[in-house]
C-alpha cells in the first residue's frame, strides 16, 4: 500500500476529529504521514506515524504566506512521495491540492464548512471560488459533509458530480460519546455553546438571547465553551467577552480537550451559526443524548429535525433564537429527554466513525485498484 500525507490546519484539529480514521488508515496497512502546526510528537509515535511541521495561516489572506504554504508543500510532496493525499480544512484543501497537481498525488480533499471568505459576495467570493476550481479540477475524490456545500460546488462548476461524495461529518465516536442523564434540576434551564468565539458562528446572537431571557428567568444559564480567535476575521475580542461575563450574560468556560462532563450538565446544546459543513458540537451533543437547537442552515438542518430531536431557529436573528430557547424551557422534562434520545437514535443510524472511515478505505482501494489498472 501506498503512504497516504494528511493535513489540517492544526494538528489539533486531526486528533479530535481524524483521531479514529489515521488509526484506522494505519491498522489497514498505510504508511501514515501528518503535516501540520503544532504537532504533538507523543500521540503521533505512538500510532506509528510520522510528522512534518508545516505553518498554515488558518485564517489571513496574505497571498505570500499562501504562496509559501503551497511552495512548502509541494517540496514535502516531493520529498516523501506519498501515493494519496488528504486534506481538511481550507487552505490544506487548496494549496494541498494544488501541490499535488503538479507532484502527481491523488488529492482527496475534504470541505467540511465554508469559511467566510466563500459565503461572502463580491470580488473575493469570486477569488475563492476560483481557488478551489483550479485545486480541486484533477482530484479523483471530493469529499463533501452535506447535499448543500456539495450542490453548491457543482453549481460553480467547482467539481464535477462524479467526483462529489457526501460523508457523515467526521463520524461520531458512540461509546465515547454515550448518553449521559439529564440534568436533575428541571427548572434550571442550561444552554450551552461549544466552539470557536467567532460571529459567524451566531455567538453575538447566543448573548442576546441570553440578555433577553435574563430578566424571564433569572435561574436559566447560559455558557460559552471555546476560545477565543483574534486571527479570525469575524473573531469576538476578548474585552467583548469578559464584558458579557460581567453583565452577568454568560458564563465562559474556555477552552476544553473534553467537552463531555459540559454536555452532560446541559439541558441542550445551541449552534445559531451562518452555515456549517456538519457540526461537530451538534454531533456529540446529539450522541450525548441532548436536544439540539440550532439555525436553520446548511449542515445544521442535516442534524436537527425540528420538533423531533431539537428545535430550528432563523439565522442571524435573536429573537428566533430566544423563542426556541422559550419554547424549549416551557416543555415537560421527559418531552426534552425524549427529544434527546430521539438525537441519539439517529447518530446510531447515520453518524457512527466507522462510516466515515468505510468511506475512506473504499475510496482509496478503489483508486489503488484503477492506478494499477493504468500502471499495466
Amino acid at each position: 500500500m501506498g503512504p497516504l500525507l494528511l493535513s489540517a490546519n492544526s494538528f489539533w484539529n486531526i486528533v479530535n476529529f481524524r483521531g479514529q480514521l489515521v488509526e484506522a488508515l494505519v491498522n489497514a496497512g498505510y504508511p501514515v504521514r501528518i503535516a501540520a502546526p503544532d504537532i504533538d510528537p507523543m500521540w503521533a509515535e505512538a500510532r506509528g506515524v510520522e510528522t512534518f511541521d508545516i505553518l498554515v495561516d488558518r485564517s489571513g489572506l496574505n497571498p505570500v504566506r499562501d504562496g509559501v504554504l503551497w511552495l512548502d508543500y509541494v517540496r514535502l510532496f516531493r520529498r516523501t512521495r506519498p501515493q494519496f493525499y488528504l486534506g481538511f480544512t481550507a487552505k490544506p484543501n487548496i494549496y494541498g491540492s494544488l501541490a499535488a497537481q503538479i507532484t502527481g498525488v491523488a488529492s482527496l480533499p475534504n470541505v467540511s464548512g465554508l469559511g467566510t471568505a466563500f459565503m461572502s459576495s463580491g470580488p473575493l467570493a469570486g477569488f475563492v471560488s476560483l481557488l478551489y476550481r483550479l485545486a480541486f479540477r484533477r482530484c479523483p475524490v471530493v469529499f463533501f459533509q452535506n447535499p448543500d456545500d456539495r450542490d453548491l460546488f457543482v453549481a460553480r462548476n467547482i467539481v464535477e458530480p462524479s467526483q462529489a461524495r457526501l460523508l457523515p461529518g467526521s463520524g461520531i465516536d458512540l461509546a465515547r460519546y454515550a448518553p449521559a442523564p439529564m440534568p436533575a434540576d428541571h427548572d434550571q434551564m442550561t444552554f450551552l455553546f461549544i466552539g470557536r468565539l467567532l460571529g459567524d458562528k451566531g455567538v453575538r446572537e447566543f448573548v442576546e438571547a441570553a440578555r433577553v431571557l435574563r430578566g424571564e428567568r433569572p435561574a436559566w444559564r447560559f455558557q460559552l465553551l471555546g476560545d477565543i480567535d483574534p486571527g479570525n476575521r469575524t473573531g469576538i475580542v476578548a474585552e467583548q467577552v469578559r464584558q458579557w461575563v460581567s453583565d452577568g450574560l454568560i458564563e465562559h468556560l474556555g477552552h476544553a480537550d473534553d467537552v463531555r462532563p459540559f454536555i452532560a450538565g446541559a439541558t441542550a446544546v445551541v449552534l445559531p451559526s451562518y452555515r456549517e459543513g456538519l457540526p461537530r458540537s451538534l454531533l456529540e451533543g446529539a450522541a450525548m443524548a441532548r436536544p439540539l437547537i440550532a439555525s436553520d442552515v446548511p449542515g445544521n438542518r442535516q442534524l436537527v429535525e425540528h420538533g423531533v430531536n431539537g428545535l430550528l431557529c432563523a439565522a442571524r436573528d435573536a429573537k428566533s433564537l430566544a423563542e426556541v430557547m422559550r419554547q424549549l424551557g416551557s416543555i415537560a422534562p421527559e418531552r426534552r429527554a425524549q427529544m434527546g434520545l430521539a438525537g441519539r437514535g439517529l447518530v446510531e443510524r447515520e453518524y457512527g466513525v466507522e462510516r466515515v472511515v468505510g468511506a475512506y478505505l473504499d475510496a482509496l482501494t478503489q483508486l489503488a485498484g484503477e492506478m494499477r489498472v493504468r500502471g499495466n
